[in-house]
């Protein structure tokens, strides 16, 4: 018989000197600049050992867990039990013999898909092992009881952060894919690695700001925002764009879109094919986008009252002018939304009924519950913040999107670690990506305001809570059209929390839900054939109610929403050509959304 070689002697790549070597060195230097450099910075700025608040619920939590040790003797001696129960199916396994799983891992979860963790018993022991001390923690965790709300759900989020950080695919000797790879590069995988780490923390200034795409890869105006259209106004806060038809006539109301400003508009205008804007235009719609600027310290002062202002009222004063048309439609998506709902209410109060009808697209009116971000709201926290954001004049927009990504973390944060760092690879060019790590910056006074009066206490649900301008503001007697869009699997505006705020207007009501999430649940375009729709023509007391009697209808909800609009007034006028009515600035995308954090 010929003599067969092992898979050792075939696939083991010996490290290149000269490239190690020179790899090293300079690793050795950046690492002791960077080192020099966040020394430098605590110093000056101080450290806060405890920025999220996190220690004093797990204190309390292991206070109560003390004073009932029978639960964690319990499920202590589960667990004992389990652990007994996998090493002697692990060694059933080793012995050749067939041994069902003590617990098994979701099919969706994307860390252990390598067939390895299946296929060899020391890697499913090692999987395994994780999954049932995860589910240990997990139990008690939720077995304690007298814990107040806020501080349980604070300690069961912090508690799946700390169980996501261990899983054994994030590190090297228990990851058999980067073991692997190691193993085939001659450890150059890793020198690569700790290459991107560096550069990473280079770009976050001492801060890890993992990079989540190629971003030479895209360019705002040139493959990415690409709509035809010009800016035709502009002040401090924002620019209004005004997108060039492509039909011979329009629907007579303009239609004015108001994004979140904590990201960029563009989103909604991402590439050709998954475009709202460009759908929109196609259907008829003169469409105006504000986009809102990216603010540096001189804006600091700025406050929820300038963005109705600046923002809402000043883009409808400059399309009266572009269009010589004083009613409109309008969209609010997310935190522009709930700007939207504060300014309908103000508008309401003054008499003031330009616009004609809303669409909020996942926007919290009703701040109840507001998910997971509710553990970042506690006094202890947004008074770190507001002392951090007025020492800078503006909240850094690393730090809203490390908020955003700790509710998707081993998406998010984790596959990042593994691909850049342990794997040495170059992230995956991908636009929506690129547009998630574009973050921008947000004005003190601005932010306090939102995170105090809407998170915290919830005024804009309560009749007379809120006020803008010195005016009370009462949703309950907004009463024109208005159409909520939810997603069905949104961690950022849960879909049965914006239920409640649909059901605070005083009109009529239209609500859909759609599949998916955030992002994806609205950037749904007809042709991609994706998430279908939920729609009830009822408004039951509960989301719940809503559901039972709601009809799932097959993909986007984009024609829906179409029907629903022309439905309130089809009649059409010749094309507007953006700089008719007013002067041109300069094309689209214009320059507010290419200033980057």
């Amino acid at each position: 018989m010929p003599e067969t070689k092992g898979p050792d002697e075939t696939d083991i790549k010996l490290p290149d000197p000269e490239f190690m070597g020179r790899s090293m060195a300079d690793i050795a230097v950046r690492s002791q600049r960077l080192v020099n450099d966040w020394l430098k910075r605590q110093t000056q700025e101080g450290v806060n050992l405890d920025p999220l608040n996190v220690g004093g619920a797990f204190l309390e939590m292991t206070t109560k867990l003390l004073a009932n040790p029978a639960v964690l003797m319990q499920a202590q001696m589960g667990l004992w039990r389990d652990y007994m129960t996998l090493w002697q199916n692990t060694t059933r396994r080793i012995l050749g013999e067939p041994a069902e799983p003590v617990i098994r891992s979701d099919p969706k979860d994307k860390r252990f898909a390598d067939p390895a963790w299946q296929q060899n018993e020391v890697f499913d022991f090692i999987k395994q092992s994780y999954l049932l001390s995860a589910r240990y923690i997990n139990d008690v965790i939720g077995k304690v009881d007298g814990l107040p709300p806020k501080t349980a759900q604070k300690i069961d989020f912090y508690a799946r952060q700390f169980v996501n950080a261990l899983s054994p695919s994030n590190f090297l000797f228990t990851n058999p894919e980067v073991l692997r790879r190691t193993r085939e590069s001659g450890g150059e995988n890793l020198v690569r690695g700790l290459n991107n780490l560096l550069n990473d923390l280079e770009r976050g200034r001492g801060n890890l700001r993992i990079r989540m795409t190629d971003n030479e890869a895209f360019k705002v105006g040139g493959n990415i925002a690409v709509s035809d259209g010009k800016v035709v106004f502009q002040n401090e806060l924002m620019q209004l764009i005004q997108y060039a038809p492509s039909t011979e006539t329009v629907l007579a109301r303009p239609l004015v879109i108001f994004p979140p400003w904590i990201n960029k508009f563009y989103i909604l205008d991402l590439r050709p094919k998954n475009s709202l804007v460009r759908y929109l235009v196609s259907q008829g719609h003169t469409v105006f986008m504000v986009s809102w600027v990216n603010p540096d310290a001189s804006l600091a002062l700025k406050n929820f009252d300038d963005y109705m202002v600046e923002g809402v009222f000043a883009a409808l004063d400059a399309i009266e002018k572009a269009t010589k048309i004083r009613e409109v439609n309008t969209i609010g998506y997310c935190l522009g939304g709930t700007l939207l709902a504060a300014t309908l209410g103000y508008m309401k109060a003054k008499g003031d009924d330009r616009i004609k009808s809303a669409t909020f697209l996942v926007t919290l009116t009703d701040f109840s519950d507001a998910g997971e971000l509710g553990v970042f709201i506690d006094e202890e926290q947004l008074s770190t913040l507001e002392e951090r954001m007025m020492r800078r004049g503006y909240l850094e927009g690393n730090e809203m999107a490390t908020t955003f990504n700790m509710l998707r973390a081993n998406d998010l944060i984790w596959s990042f670690v593994v691909n850049n760092y342990l794997l040495g690879q170059e992230p995956f060019p991908f636009d929506l990506l690129y547009w998630n790590s574009d973050a921008t910056r947000m004005p003190p006074a601005m932010h306090s305001f939102y995170l105090r009066n809407m998170y915290q206490k919830n005024l804009l649900s309560q009749p007379g809570g809120l006020s803008m301008k010195g005016v009370p503001i009462d949703l309950r007697q907004v009463d024109i059209p208005v159409y909520f869009l939810s997603c069905r699997e949104d961690h950022i505006a849960p879909w049965t929390s914006t239920y409640r705020g649909a059901r605070l207007f005083g009109g009529k009501v239209r609500f859909v839900l759609a599949g998916s999430g955030h992002i994806a649940g609205v950037v749904n375009p007809p042709e991609g054939g994706k998430y279908n729709h939920f729609i009830n023509d009822t408004l039951p007391d509960t989301a719940d109610a809503w559901f039972e009697g709601a009809i799932e209808v097959a993909g986007s909800w984009w024609p829906d929403w179409q029907h629903w609009v022309t439905g309130l007034d089809h009649n059409m006028v010749p094309a507007r050509i953006p700089g008719k009515g007013l002067k041109v600035i300069e094309p689209a995308p214009g320059s507010y959304v290419t200033v980057r954090s």
